[in-house]
């Protein structure tokens, strides 16, 4: 690690420390309805829709209002891009989507996994854009938001049958947190020079005579929610490497704070939902040493270079570092320490942007973000995704630290038993069960062996990144694989589907039982759960579980590419 690296690196994380802090306030306010001009505003809506504001309702049709919310979602989204040849808004004249490629994107971004086999500025027009994939940006991260909200409920009641109305929920959180923080960003984002119009593209001259189309459209809106969410779908094919999406260091720099900006803040909400500021600080703490230990590591691997490409001595033996790192498919504008860390960011978060291509990575550069996006997405992750995922890890460390001890476990005065612990087994299996059972069919059978490029443990690789993208509903991709085919379109589509569902039903299942459970007293044998000794117990919990399942095919893939690699074969 460079000196630049370091400072790079404290600087992002002391911005986001002081950033996250206050937005934390605002949240709790907005979630427990303190709000009072959003009070006012929200009655007409409850009443046009019929909705009763004051009527919780249990974990189960909690469940099915999500469910249901999202299922129109994938319809509407499906449905203009189908018909998006006859609707306004498409200067370009744009064809209509292919019905794979359709359901694929629909799925995606209703599951904030904003997976894209397409390029964006010659498939979507903006309608498309606008109405369907920056509206499900705002509301999959809604969903994420308000079932870790639920979760926490679960945690803070006891003897309650209840843990809130999704619908007054979803509303409060995409009006008064996602709609005006993307609206300041948005105008910040225009300020710095990311485009905003409606204009059809520009026909452009180069510097030698040739010609060049430029790609106009509503790029700074869609840009805001799609980092703020974490989301991550681009406007344009290039994603955050295109200079209108991402034009100077500066945007870059706020794009990546943006990414963590409400997952980090979240933590700070669960501390003050349950209170307990500790129980927030531990969990915070041990996010954040996952996230600087994995951006060392990408960073010193992209550092060191491709030794393939480095200058050979006289006895032929390969160098040990490549002079200047390895600069392939990184943003050149930006350079390594910062590619390095954006990679890191939006595979820790859930976030599918990229501004370089992590095809072109190290074996070992590029296994970080598989390995972040294989733990579960829970080191920062995704709004709300990533929090109720570290807490399933937090429940499962509770219950082996009691298995040691001989105590039934407990968390934050809650009994952890039998029907927690089946839940959480399945919220967190289902998603190495996705990507594991995704990938031995795809290199098994003929559709999925020919969208591989690349032979070797290379493309192994890239299957195995595309599926575990897909399932821990990251978004992003080793960029190799042509993945726009009908079996991808398929088979990534139901492991998006899986992977978010999968796991939010299992959660939210724990949520009720938790808030049914009486709370018990602090004893002296009660393992506390803010100090040193569970964050460390939790980061443990985290590696052993959540990676042991993928060693074995992360032996075939970036492990055997590495040993290659050095051994210059």
């Amino acid at each position: 690690m460079t000196a630049a690296a370091w400072m790079q690196l404290f600087a992002f994380l002391a911005i986001l420390l002081v950033l996250a802090w206050p937005l934390a306030r605002g949240i709790d306010a907005v979630l427990a309805g303190r709000f009072a001009l959003g009070a006012r505003l929200e009655a007409p809506l409850w009443r046009l829709a019929g909705v009763r504001a004051d009527e919780e309702t249990g974990w189960l049709r909690y469940s099915v209002g999500l469910l249901l919310f999202n299922g129109l979602g994938v319809l509407a989204v499906y449905a203009l891009q189908r018909l998006q040849p006859l609707l306004p808004l498409n200067p370009q004249g744009l064809a209509a989507v292919s019905p794979d490629s359709a359901f694929n994107t629909a799925i995606s971004f209703v599951t904030n996994t904003n997976w894209q086999g397409y390029g964006g500025e010659t498939t979507m027009a903006y309608l498309t854009q606008m109405l369907g994939l920056a509206v499900q940006n705002f509301l999959s991260a809604a969903t994420g938001i308000v079932v870790v909200v639920a979760l926490l409920r679960g945690f803070a009641r006891h003897s309650a049958q209840a843990i809130g109305n999704v619908w007054v929920d979803l509303t409060r959180v995409t009006l008064w947190i996602l709609l005006p923080l993307s609206f300041v960003f948005a105008l910040v984002l225009v300020s710095q020079g990311v485009i905003q119009n409606l204009s059809a593209y520009v026909e452009a001259k180069t510097l030698e005579g040739g010609a060049q189309t430029l790609a106009m459209g509503p790029v700074a809106s869609q840009l805001a929610i799609k980092m703020l969410g974490t989301n991550g779908g681009g406007f344009f094919n290039a994603n955050s490497a295109h200079p209108f999406e991402n034009p100077s260091a500066l945007t870059n720099f706020l794009q990546m704070l943006s990414i963590f900006l409400i997952p980090a803040a979240l933590c700070f909400v669960f501390g003050r939902i349950v209170g307990d500021l500790r129980q927030g600080w531990a969990v915070l703490a041990a996010m954040t040493i996952l996230f600087v230990v994995a951006a060392i590591g990408a960073t010193v691997a992209e550092q060191q270079g491709n030794p393939a490409l480095a200058a050979l001595g006289a006895d032929q033996a390969v160098s040990a570092t490549q002079p200047g790192g390895n600069m392939e498919g990184k943003e050149a504008r930006f350079g390594i320490n910062a590619s390095a860390l954006f990679a890191t960011i939006t595979t820790a978060a859930s976030c599918g942007a990229v501004i370089a291509m992590h095809d072109s990575f190290t074996p070992l550069g590029g296994a970080v973000p598989l390995v972040l996006i294989q733990l579960g997405e829970v080191v920062f992750g995704g709004v709300g995704a990533g929090l109720y995922g570290m807490l399933l890890f937090a429940l499962l460390a509770v219950f082996i630290a009691g298995l040691m001890i001989g105590r039934t476990p407990e968390y934050l005065g809650k009994k952890i038993e039998a029907h927690e612990m089946k839940m959480v087994s399945i919220a967190i299996l289902v998603t190495p069960l996705l990507v594991l059972l995704g990938t031995a069919i795809a290199v098994s059978s003929e559709a999925g062996r020919a969208a591989i490029p690349n032979p070797g443990p290379h493309g192994f690789s890239e299957v195995l990144y595309a599926f575990s993208s897909a399932a821990n509903n990251n978004g992003s991709a080793f960029a190799g694989l042509s993945a726009n085919t009908p079996f991808y379109n398929l088979a990534l589509a139901l492991a998006m589907w899986f992977g978010r569902f999968g796991v939010i039903v299992p959660v939210l299942a724990i949520a009720g039982s938790l808030a049914a459970k009486k709370r018990l007293a602090a004893t002296p044998g009660t393992l506390p759960t803010h100090g040193p000794l569970f964050v460390v117990l939790l980061i443990g919990t985290v590696l052993l579980v959540g990676l042991l399942n993928y060693v074995p095919a992360l032996a075939l893939g970036p492990v055997v590419e590495h040993l290659m690699l050095w051994s210059a074969r």
